[in-house]
């Protein structure tokens, strides 16, 4: 089995209802799991680069330690707490560790989810799983689609227009005040570019046929298979089995809100 292959749907929802299910808990453990667990399926099934996968990490991780950093030295202190260190301002406590670490790692559960999903599902087949199994309109759909499509040419344009002003001999802009005035010789022409890109590609899209209609044959037609509902239920299992082993060993907790 590839994870390239599983339905994206079935996919988008069973990471959707695993977040939804580690939302409910706060305690380090049952998140711990949660990650060892969709890293191994990551990289078994997925076929994913871990040079890519580690760069579209990184950000949640520094977003993690902030979070466990201003939690564990600035907590909401409560009569009986346990403080393991304080100096001046700065209290460490037992129960602000174990928030501060429960708060870092439903980050990067939630992350780890996210990443499976968008390196292993293509935009396009997204889209239309989502109009075959979700019945999400085509108009909708295509429009999405188009647009997605739109952003690697409007790079292209920005890059010409750089090149041009180069050409004429247009100095590059080291103050504030020039990056705004810079900005504003590249946002018109760009948004004209744009605006006759949309016009003519509505044209296109009218003239073959797609005008809304909800039932359309598609050339790519994107099936449901055990297979998939297979993926679905052991990715939610495991989320749940997590949490029982959490519970089991007493680690397991509600969120309450309280940090």
């Amino acid at each position: 089995m590839s994870l390239h292959e599983v339905n994206p749907s079935v996919k988008a929802f069973a990471v959707v209802i695993s977040i939804l299910i580690l939302s409910v808990f706060f305690d380090p453990f049952t998140p711990l799991v949660t990650i060892l667990w969709v890293v191994t399926v990551t990289f078994i099934f997925g076929r994913v680069s871990f040079k890519k996968w580690l760069l579209l990490f990184a950000p949640f991780l520094f977003i993690a330690i902030i979070y466990v950093w201003s939690t564990m030295l600035f907590p909401r202190l409560q009569a009986g707490d346990s403080v393991i260190w304080e100096w001046g301002f700065l209290t460490l406590t037992a129960e602000g560790f174990q928030r501060g670490v429960s708060l870092g790692l439903r980050v990067l559960s939630f992350a780890t989810l996210s990443i499976m999903f968008t390196l292993t599902t293509k935009p396009t087949d997204f889209l239309l799983s989502l109009m075959q199994q979700c019945k999400l309109p085509p108009k909708l759909a295509y429009g999405i689609m188009a647009g997605y499509r739109f952003l690697p040419l409007i790079k292209e344009e920005f890059l010409t227009l750089q090149n041009a002003h180069r050409v004429r001999g247009v100095a590059r802009a080291r103050t504030i005040p020039e990056k705004v005035q810079q900005l504003k010789r590249y946002v018109i022409p760009l948004l004209a570019g744009a605006i006759r890109k949309a016009e003519r590609t509505a044209l296109a899209m009218e003239s073959k046929g797609f005008t809304g209609e909800k039932n359309r044959i598609f050339y790519r037609e994107i099936t449901v298979s055990r297979i998939d509902w297979l993926f679905f239920i052991l990715m939610i299992s495991a989320v749940i089995l997590s949490a029982f082993i959490s519970w089991k060993l007493g680690y397991l907790q509600f969120y309450n809100r309280e940090l």
